[in-house]
Order: C-alpha cells, then sequence, then structure tokens
C-alpha cells in the first residue's frame, strides 16, 4: 500500500500561509487540502479560492479544494483556475450532482464526491463512473479538532469494496480527526488517502509528521 498523506491547511497561521504551504511542500506532503466553508452547509466560515490562488504561487504541490458549500455550481471553475487539480463536493448540496462531476472535468480538474457521516455511500455508488476520488468524512463536516468517529471504518470498508468491484482507479479518502492514534484503523480498513489537519500541526515539524503517518498507514495496510 501507497499512503498519501494530504495536510488541510485550516490549522495554520493564515498570516504565514504562503509560508506554512511552502513547508508542507518540503516535508513530503502528497497535495494540500483546502476546507472551503460557507457559513451554510456547514456552521463555519473559512476561505475562498482567492485565497487558493494567492498560495498557488508560492508552491507547486497538487490542491484539492472540499467544498462545503451550499449549491456549489456556479463558483465551481473558480476553483480550477485557482489551481485546484480535485474538486470535491458533497451531493446533496448539488442541484444535479451527476452534471455537477461532469462539469468539475469538464473545466480542467478531477471530481471527488464527499459523504458526510449521516450521508450513506448510495449516494456516490451511482457517480463511480464519473469521480476520481471517494472522501469518506470521519468527524461531521465545519470545524477542525473534532474527534475522530471510529464507527466509519465500516464504511470505509464498504466504500472499497466498492471501489474495487467498478474496476476504476478511485482514490479512497478520509478526512476528520485522523492523526497517529486513529491512521492506522482507517488504513486497515482500506483508505489510501489520509487527511490530517491538527495532530500534524502538534507535531515537533511537518517532515516528522508526514513522515510518521506514512509509515503508520503503511504497516497498517500491509497488516
Amino acid at each position: 500500500m501507497s499512503a498519501k498523506i494530504v495536510p488541510s491547511v485550516l490549522p495554520a497561521d493564515f498570516t504565514r500561509l504562503g509560508e506554512e504551504c511552502a513547508g508542507l511542500q518540503a516535508a513530503g506532503a502528497d497535495r494540500i487540502h483546502w476546507d472551503v466553508m460557507d457559513g451554510r452547509f456547514v456552521p463555519n466560515l473559512t476561505f475562498g479560492a482567492d485565497v487558493i490562488a494567492a498560495a498557488r504561487r508560492v508552491v507547486e504541490l497538487p490542491f484539492e479544494a472540499h467544498l462545503m458549500c451550499d449549491r456549489p455550481e456556479e463558483l465551481l471553475p473558480r476553483y480550477t483556475e485557482a489551481g485546484c487539480e480535485l474538486v470535491i463536493v458533497h451531493p446533496e448540496t448539488l442541484r444535479q450532482p451527476h452534471h455537477a462531476y461532469q462539469a468539475i472535468r469538464d473545466s480542467g480538474a478531477r471530481p471527488g464526491v464527499a459523504l458526510s457521516p449521516a450521508t450513506p455511500l448510495s449516494q456516490a455508488r451511482w457517480a463511480l463512473d464519473l469521480v476520481d476520488l471517494l472522501l469518506v468524512m470521519t468527524v461531521n463536516p465545519g470545524f477542525g479538532g473534532q474527534s475522530y468517529i471510529s464507527g466509519m471504518e465500516a464504511k470505509v470498508a464498504a466504500a472499497r469494496a466498492l471501489i474495487d468491484h467498478s474496476g476504476r482507479d478511485i482514490e479512497l479518502e478520509v478526512d476528520g480527526g485522523v492523526g497517529p492514534d486513529t491512521i492506522a484503523g482507517a488504513a486497515a480498513a482500506g483508505a489510501d488517502v489520509f487527511v490530517s489537519g491538527s495532530a500534524l500541526w502538534r507535531y515537533p515539524s511537518f517532515g516528522e509528521g508526514v513522515a510518521d503517518l506514512r509509515r503508520r498507514a503503511e504497516r497498517a495496510g500491509r497488516a
């Protein structure tokens, strides 16, 4: 198993956002994860495409935008223009989910589908021919620093089986409470991409954190 570690910059010092993104790149992170929240779909407000575009100028790492927004269809091209290679949406926020996935691909980005803890896996079942990533949330979306919901590992395992059955090369990502004490469970369940925010910032350095999380995930994925 090759584990991808994708830091969320939600815990970053926003006055030094470019520096912190550069530090994550130097640490060996695989991508940078942008939690875009609108204060409507989730009770929090973060950053939009302009902030992402500013950070794009200082790092070469791939970016993924996780849109926790109500009705984001009209804004989808802006995240591709800002430099995001992946754009991830929640199907319950979309008027026409399949049209939105295709619109993301048409804009030049890869589409992903995100499932909140209460959102059934069936919401993604019929989209596997259209998306390149399936994100299983292991916390309720909206705030960083929440505790990992271990009960979601059964959903991760079911998602892995669904992806394997599809025969498509779809990444299975987990996001929420992922750290040194929880990443092994998600990896053993079948995830291969791991978003880590607050836990990564608690390591002495980004380099130590990325290496440790990757090592724990790959060890559990081989077990």
